[in-house]
């Protein structure tokens, strides 16, 4: 019997490891890995040409490719969580004190407005500090992976030849999202951003998504199964990533991060599968709306492969 080979592209992470390794092998069909030194170009990859048979890709990414008509569906192993009250950096020298200040402002954001990080770090905007993401005008250093989306009228390309971090230094922008800047002049704009990821996790149950895994619908048409098996696969591996946090192994800021939040949660810090995840899909479902990147909800099973849709690990 010849077992399929299937390209897929997903980053070397603590919870996927044991897939690299060998450790963990899939049922009925081996992943054949391909390394995409920058992720999100993996991404567009997959959404613009249906590239890999497997793909991890950022949520919010997949909704909207999904509600373009995309030919590949997911399976809810989620791979990549965390918090980004942290995410917002601006200049303490600019004048704005606090998130409200940056109404009536330019703020940066990097790559596209419907990168994951930039929706959820938004949502704390809006949430927690009340302020109106209409009245910010959101300026992008990079296009969407969804080339048929179109931003709202307060959404608006950076200049030609400038960077969102110098704009920033320069006055031009109030505040910037996205990954720390090199320059040490430019800061969180919430304070201990940690404390406040964490207390919003134990206060109203906030613990972001960012990443998930899908599957060309071609593969699953052909072989219904393979969403199961997929989701196996990387629940397998990811049990053994837990058992190993649980044990105290691994320092790297992420290692970390999840065992903070089994500490306040008592629980597996990367829960798969739809049910033990909805409130969470629901909720970034609504930020999306609300953001006007999506126009109404999706239909939250329909998102995931059929096999898939009652399974949990």
């Amino acid at each position: 019997m010849v077992i399929p080979q299937l390209r897929t592209v997903t980053r070397t992470q603590g919870n996927n490891e044991a897939l690299k390794t060998g450790a963990v092998t899939p049922h009925g069909f081996a992943f054949e890995f391909e390394e995409v030194p920058v992720l999100v170009q993996a991404f567009r990859r997959m959404v613009r040409e249906n590239e890999f048979d497997i793909s991890e890709m950022a949520l919010t990414t997949y909704l909207v490719a999904k509600a373009h008509g995309a030919r590949f569906t997911a399976v809810p192993a989620f791979l990549v969580r965390g918090f980004h009250h942290g995410a917002i950096f601006y200049d303490p020298s600019s004048g704005v004190r606090e998130p409200k200040d940056l109404e009536g402002r330019r703020v940066g954001v990097s790559r596209g407005y419907t990168v994951t990080t930039g929706v959820w770090a938004r949502a704390v905007l809006a949430e927690e500090y009340g302020v109106d993401l209409d009245k910010v005008t959101w300026v992008l250093s990079g296009d969407e992976h969804v080339a048929e989306f179109r931003p709202p009228a307060n959404v608006v390309p950076l200049e030609a030849g400038r960077s969102l971090e110098e704009s920033v230094i320069d006055g031009d922008l109030a505040a910037v999202i996205g990954p720390r800047p090199e320059s040490s002049a430019l800061v969180p704009l919430i304070p201990d951003a940690e404390r406040a990821g964490l207390a919003a996790l134990r206060e109203r149950g906030l613990y972001p998504i960012n990443h998930l895994v899908v599957i060309r619908d071609e593969l699953l048409a052909e072989r219904p199964e393979l969403g199961a098996d997929v989701l196996d696969a990387f629940a397998r591996a990811k049990g053994l990533y837990v058992d190993r946090l649980r044990a105290g192994a691994g320092d790297s800021p992420t290692d970390r991060m999840y065992r903070r939040v089994m500490d306040a949660t008592g629980t597996d810090p990367l829960p798969y599968g739809i049910e033990p995840n909805r409130a969470v899909l629901e909720r970034l479902m609504r930020h999306a709306i609300d953001q006007r990147i999506l126009e109404r909800p999706l239909p939250l099973e329909e998102l995931f492969a059929e096999t898939t849709r009652t399974l949990t690990a």
